[in-house]
């Protein structure tokens, strides 16, 4: 995750802040008898894992697979850069077993070039290719571009309305003056929570106005930039652990990590270090990549 990343984190201030108003709205509820958590990374092509996650002599074009047989979900950045078709998403969804869901990032030809007009056609091919996933499509992701502020507001908000309510979708803002309170940027806020649309929290060192606590339905998109396996990691999953369990007895039902590590090489460790974390608190099932060939993850 190069938003927000900064060469050294040692003096930033990584507590969580409080729950924004809107989350206490949203999850008014009682805490589900299944808590869906699902961890993963943004890659399945990583060399470094043979021998841990995956066979030492494994194949790159078998990596696809033997990801989703480790891990819970994944950030597919492959749907950013192209709209894929049907037969190449359904192949993709061949490869996992029934509990694994992709999450997949809309087209940056929606959102950064057509900026959410004109592009009816477009919307219709990436969700005929979302379709084509089954129930193994989690939720979508929309990622807005750093410069896309709350000025665009009526625009994005044309677009999302008459999105399928039946594909579960999020939104991940980057532009400062979405987490200031201004009207247009509220409008979206509050839209969001009346049509179900879900919001992301990105977690990363420079930019922690992005951890904005705001929770506009009971699906969380969690984007966790860490560094490294940096000693803030560990106290940051922590922090999390003990907030999703909050969020948990409030009624939240699901929560998506997509952990995001320098060139993936630790993600398999931080996932089990987010996992150990959540279940010292709450009893919850993760499915987690399990070591091979080498004894161990770390």
């Amino acid at each position: 995750m190069k938003y927000g990343k900064l060469d050294e984190v040692g003096g930033i201030d990584f507590s969580l802040p409080a729950d924004h108003p809107q989350t206490a709205h949203v999850l008014i509820g009682r805490a589900p008898e299944r808590f869906e958590v699902r961890l993963g990374g943004t890659m399945w092509t990583v060399p470094s894992w043979k021998g841990r996650v995956y066979p030492s002599k494994l194949a790159q074009k078998d990596m696809a697979q033997w990801y989703c047989k480790q891990f819970g979900t994944i950030e597919l950045n492959a749907t950013h850069y192209k709209i894929h078709g049907p037969e190449v998403t359904a192949r993709w969804a061949d490869l996992a077993d029934d509990d694994f869901r992709f999450c997949p990032k809309f087209p940056q030809l929606i959102s950064h070039y057509r900026r959410f007009k004109n592009c009816e056609g477009l919307t219709d091919e990436f969700i005929e290719a979302l379709l084509a996933m089954g129930k193994k499509c989690g939720p979508s992701f929309i990622q807005l571009p750093p410069n896309f502020s709350p000025t665009k507001a009526d625009d994005f908000l044309r677009y999302i309305e008459k999105w399928p309510r039946e594909l579960a979708v999020a939104v991940e803002f980057r532009h400062p003056d979405w987490f200031s309170g201004l009207a247009a940027a509220e409008s979206v806020w509050q839209a969001m929570a009346e049509w179900g649309v879900g919001s992301v929290l990105s977690d990363t060192a420079g930019r922690r106005d992005a951890v904005h606590m705001r929770c506009t339905n009971d699906v969380l998109v969690l984007r966790f930039g860490g560094n490294d396996l940096h000693s803030t990691d560990a106290a940051r999953f922590n922090d999390w652990a003990q907030r999703l369990v909050d969020w948990r007895d409030r009624g939240l039902q699901s929560v998506y990590v997509l952990m995001h590590q320098p060139d993936s090489v630790n993600t398999p460790q931080s996932c089990a270090l987010f996992a150990d974390a959540l279940t010292a608190r709450m009893d919850v099932t993760i499915k987690l990549p399990q070591p091979i060939e080498m004894g161990g993850l770390f």
